[in-house]
């Protein structure tokens, strides 16, 4: 079982439909995650650079997920915009192993937080610093000061440590993102 699919069992909602957004620079690790997230028999094996953007669309006993996979790429980046106001979550995926840019990443989370589609709507956030696995990774309480969160007060966020390849950290940031969403139900 998938986590989608125990994320849409403790929701226990009909059918209702989801769009995640998972965003990050490139190679933090976004497609892995969205990988471990899908029912073990719809994992892919090799994982590939994304180029521009998959989607990819999952349906479990109560939910419908279209997840939107945007490369980190810096050209790819400005395509991000264009699906926020579909938006119901985001997911943001930190290389915790990559301090040289994780300016950068500050500087795309700003840009996106400041954006008119999202600016105003109490959209949740679940932050992963992956790659916990590496000597010199960052600590979640580190890459939480370096990207400045709680200097976000108007949206619900949290921020998870974890490590894409193995599967560890990725639970908690689903039970915590699926709580948020269940409060969104009208």
């Amino acid at each position: 079982m998938g986590l989608f699919d125990k994320l849409a069992g403790w929701l226990g909602l009909k059918k209702k439909e989801v769009n995640l957004l998972c965003l990050g620079l490139d190679n933090s690790g976004k497609t892995t995650i969205i990988n471990q997230l899908k029912p073990s028999n719809a994992q892919a094996q090799d994982i590939v650079p994304t180029i521009g953007f998959s989607i990819e669309k999952f349906k479990t006993s109560s939910l419908s997920f279209t997840v939107f996979d945007m490369s980190g790429q810096g050209r790819y980046r400005n395509l991000w915009e264009h699906y926020y106001k579909e938006g119901q979550a985001i997911i943001f995926v930190i290389d915790s192993g990559d301090k040289l840019r994780m300016v950068v990443a500050k500087e795309e989370l700003d840009t996106l937080l400041n954006h008119p589609d999202i600016k105003h709507r109490r959209i949740p956030i679940l932050f992963f610093a992956n790659k916990m696995d590496l000597r010199d990774a960052l600590s979640a309480v580190k890459v939480s000061q370096l990207l400045c969160l709680e200097n976000i007060k108007d949206k619900p966020w949290h921020i998870c440590a974890s490590d894409a390849v193995k599967g560890e950290g990725l639970q908690e940031g689903v039970d915590w993102l699926q709580d948020q969403i269940r409060g969104m139900k009208t």
